[in-house]
């Protein structure tokens, strides 16, 4: 039994750009796929679809390298919020991640988006990864 899926997903993603694939399967769900499109967007991966021939559906997300040291562009994925210990966090305390060169991925009232995003709208809510 799954108990934290959010979780699942990041370490899918790690593992498999740990391992060097091109390539990642992830079940999906709608908070799932809002922060696919977030990662595309900053630039960490390189293309995502969304397939919905099985009932849940599947997030197929290929995965960034460097061109010449063939290194993940993700260096690290970091789960900030638990199903134990939710952590939430107003608009003027949204956190910065490595002073400004990571992303923090916040789920919001307004949507799931980027901790910068947040503070531009001045919306907090619950802080769900460190992207960097």
């Amino acid at each position: 039994m799954l108990t934290d899926p959010i979780s699942d997903y990041l370490t899918r993603i790690r593992n498999a750009s740990r391992a060097g694939h091109r390539v990642v399967d992830v079940p999906a769900s709608n908070l799932k796929k809002q922060m696919t499109k977030i990662l595309f967007d900053q630039g960490y991966i390189l293309s995502y679809k969304f397939e919905d021939d099985t009932v849940q559906g599947n997030i197929k997300i290929a995965l960034k390298y460097d061109k010449f040291t063939k290194e993940p562009v993700i260096k690290k994925l970091q789960r900030v919020s638990k199903p134990g210990l939710r952590k939430y966090a107003n608009s003027g305390d949204l956190p910065r991640v490595l002073n400004g060169l990571g992303i923090a991925i916040v789920s919001t009232s307004h949507g799931v988006m980027t901790s910068k995003q947040a503070k531009q709208e001045n919306v907090g809510g619950e802080v769900l990864c460190y992207v960097y």
